[in-house]
Parts: structure tokens; C-alpha cells; sequence
């Protein structure tokens, strides 16, 4: 099938606390890849320009090439009433970036025709017969007058920062099915794997004698100049992405995927790494997303199974309400630039805001606002807020260890976010 010209949107209406504080919702890493890049690939998507809400328009055209940049995705504002679409051509598909499955129903589209969400009643993709129709669905996210509707029973679009742990299994073996046979078999010495799953190992990765990769039950997927180090076991399915260090002794349980530029130690299972986040030091992450740029000190441990082996609830934010998660393992949502000190208790079903700061000797619960300032003398929920020349400072240290840059979009949106 040839390129499909499309434009992914994202529609800003799931209540997804920090995960996209700094990024759209097609930037979120749902499985080995970010739900995007997904779409892009296995829908064969020609993605000609990128629609997000207006405040993220400099951070997502950052994201994808720079503004006016030769190779760049465009970035346009939708949802303010404007929504022009100067790459309307007959055929354009415009896709919800909160939907994580690639559907083969979006494929098959004809012209005048959407898909919505049974559940939600919110539109999953459509292919506009006109570009009024099309601006129309960027300007409200609902289908245009006069066209045919269809609904999609299965839940597909994220609602909720837990969702991304309710979808990563499916999302997971989509990704790394496609990674995996691509890939070229492995020479390995030193070094035990078992399985009939695939192992798809970068030429440019390095493995370190002693590791151990288990595909029994999944591929193992390892991206380029990874580094794997001696005695780590890594169990598929589980994908580890190009930079990314895993240290050493390692466990990577089952249903993890380690974005780029990490370096991950300790027990860590069904859990996403955003990117450019530590975990470099021993303690369990269970059933969790840790956002760019974070942190975890020695020893910060989580649980993702309450005593009473009940339904996990979780608050998207400090000022959402408490929600049924539908899960019975549930960890934590980590925000982008959050640190923990050694040895910090993160309780089931918590969610960090970005920028948080947990320093506290007790055990955090419930949902933590952004940039809260957390110690034994101004614990979480005290109101203590980072100082903004403090929190930037930091910032520009920890993204400079990775080569990075604080931009000034990125730092004009944290200090939105914290009101500074």
C-alpha cells in the first residue's frame, strides 16, 4: 500500500496530568515506540503536517525537526478556531495522536467517512471529503455534518496517565514484532539466551559477558549503541532503546520498554521510560511511566499492588479526582524533571507532577503537584514550591550531562506550568 497522506492531531481532550505537560499526546512512549511513530509506521503513514494545542505548537515543531527547518514536520494550532489545512488533498486522513492501536479500520476509510470511539463518543480518525469538512474536525474533534459515522467497540484513545500501562502489552508486541524482523541474527560470547522469541540485537549495541535474555514469552529488542552490562537479565517481551544503559545485575522484568539515552539498574518490570531519565541505582519500579529527564535516587522503590489485592485508584493530578484504574497492578506516573532522594517509598497509584522535588522520609502517596518541593520540614501537600532560578539551573546541568540543551520554549513552558 503507498504512503497515506495524513495529518495527526491531538485533540487535548483525555486528562493526561504530566505526560504531556511538555509534549503532545502522540509523543508519549506507549510502547518500544512513541505512539506517533507507530502509527506512522505500521499505517504507512505520509504525515504531512502535526495539529496540537496551541501551547505546545514551539515545543512539538522542536520535537519534530525545528521551526522552518529543511525535513521538518509543520506544526499547526487546532482547536482555536483557525485551523487552516494547506496540505488539504483528497484523500487526507486526520488521526487522533491519542490513539495507540494502529487500526486497520482507519486504513480502510473512504472519503467522507470517521471512526469514533464507542465508549467515549470521541472521534478516532476520519477522512474529510472537503477541506472545510477537515477544518471542521481540527477546529471541534467531531465528525462534519453528512458524514457517515462508525464506532469502534475496543477502547483505543488514552483518557487517563494510567492508560499508557493498560495499553503497553498490546502496543509492546506490535512495536517489537516489527523491530525484531528487521534485524540480523546476533553473534553473542559470554552471554545465555533461551527462548524461541526473537532477539534483535543493534550491531552497534554492545553486550558485556554474563547477561542473560529470556525469550520465552516475548522478543528482546535492542536499539543502537545501546550497552548492556555484565550479569543483567533482560526479559521479553522488552525493548531498550539507542544509548540506553542497562546496568549492571540488572532484572528487566517482562513489558518494559527503556527509551533513549537512560540508564536503568535495580528491578524495574512493565514500566516506560519516556527518555534521558535515570534509574541508576538499585530499587523495584513496578507498573510505571518515568518522564524525560527524571531522576530516581538510590534505593527509590515503588509498589504496584495493594495489600488488599484490590483495584488500584489513581488522581491524574493533585486536583483531579480519584479514579477506578481498572488495573490490579498499577505502580506510579513520574513526571519530566522529577527527582527522588535516596531511598524514597513511592506508594500504589501515585502520580508525580513535573518538577517535583521528594526529599521526604515518608512514604509518598496520592498525587504530587508540579515542582512541589517535598522535605521533612515541607512534605509533599505543604505547598512549598522549586525556585525557579534553582529548578533551572538544574535543568540546564542535567540536560547539558546528555549534550542537551534547555531551550527557550522549553524553559518559557515550565515556567507556565509552575507560574513563575
Amino acid at each position: 500500500m503507498p504512503p497515506q497522506p495524513a495529518i495527526v492531531f491531538d485533540d487535548n481532550l483525555g486528562r493526561l496530568g504530566p505526560l504531556t505537560d511538555l509534549r503532545a499526546a502522540f509523543d508519549i512512549r506507549t510502547g518500544a515506540r512513541t505512539t506517533l511513530d507507530r502509527l506512522r509506521h505500521e499505517l504507512q503513514l505520509d504525515v504531512r503536517a502535526l495539529a496540537v494545542p496551541a501551547h505546545l505548537v514551539d515545543l512539538t515543531a522542536e520535537r519534530h525537526g525545528g521551526p522552518g527547518a529543511a525535513g521538518a514536520t509543520p506544526v499547526l494550532a487546532c482547536g482555536d478556531g483557525k485551523g487552516g489545512l494547506p496540505w488539504f488533498a483528497p484523500g487526507l486522513l486526520l488521526v487522533n495522536g491519542r490513539c495507540v492501536a494502529p487500526l486497520r479500520e482507519i486504513e480502510r476509510l473512504e472519503l467522507g467517512q470517521c471512526l469514533v470511539e464507542s465508549a467515549s463518543g470521541q472521534l478516532i480518525a476520519a477522512r474529510p471529503l472537503t477541506r472545510e469538512e477537515g477544518e471542521h474536525i481540527l477546529r471541534t474533534f467531531s465528525c462534519a455534518a453528512g458524514s457517515f459515522q462508525t464506532t469502534f467497540e475496543r477502547p483505543v484513545l488514552l483518557h487517563r496517565p494510567w492508560h499508557v500501562r493498560t495499553f503497553l502489552d498490546d502496543a509492546l508486541s506490535t512495536d517489537l514484532v516489527s523491530m525484531a524482523s528487521h534485524a540480523d541474527e546476533p553473534e553473542l560470547r559470554g552471554v545465555m539466551a533461551f527462548g524461541d522469541a526473537p532477539l534483535a540485537i543493534h550491531s552497534t549495541a554492545k553486550v558485556c559477558p554474563g547477561v542473560v535474555f529470556d525469550c520465552e514469552n516475548g522478543p528482546v529488542v535492542l536499539d543502537a549503541k545501546c550497552v548492556i552490562r555484565p550479569g543483567a537479565i533482560v526479559v521479553g517481551p522488552a525493548y531498550v532503546g539507542q544509548g540506553s544503559t542497562v546496568m549492571e545485575r540488572t532484572l528487566v522484568k517482562a513489558h518494559s520498554s527503556i527509551g533513549p539515552q537512560c540508564k536503568v539498574a535495580g528491578e524495574v518490570g512493565g514500566v516506560v521510560f519516556q527518555g534521558f531519565a535515570n534509574k541508576a541505582h538499585d530499587g523495584h519500579l513496578g507498573d510505571a511511566f518515568v518522564g524525560e529527564w527524571s531522576n530516581l535516587g538510590a534505593g527509590t522503590t515503588n509498589s504496584n499492588l495493594l495489600n488488599t489485592y484490590g483495584e488500584v485508584l489513581m488522581r491524574a493530578g493533585h486536583d483531579q479526582p480519584l479514579e477506578r484504574t481498572g488495573r490490579q497492578f498499577m505502580g506510579c506516573v513520574i513526571g519530566d524533571h522529577v527527582k527522588t532522594a535516596i531511598c524514597t517509598r513511592i506508594m500504589t497509584g501515585v502520580t508525580i507532577g513535573t518538577g517535583a522535588m521528594i526529599a521526604q522520609s515518608g512514604a509518598v502517596t496520592g498525587a504530587v503537584a508540579p515542582f512541589t518541593w517535598a522535605t521533612d520540614d515541607t512534605p509533599c501537600g505543604s505547598g512549598k514550591c522549586f525556585r525557579k532560578d534553582k529548578f533551572l539551573e538544574i535543568a540546564r546541568a542535567v540536560m547539558g550531562r546528555r549534550k542537551q540543551t534547555l531551550s527557550e520554549a522549553q524553559a518559557q513552558r515550565l515556567c507556565t506550568l509552575a507560574g513563575w
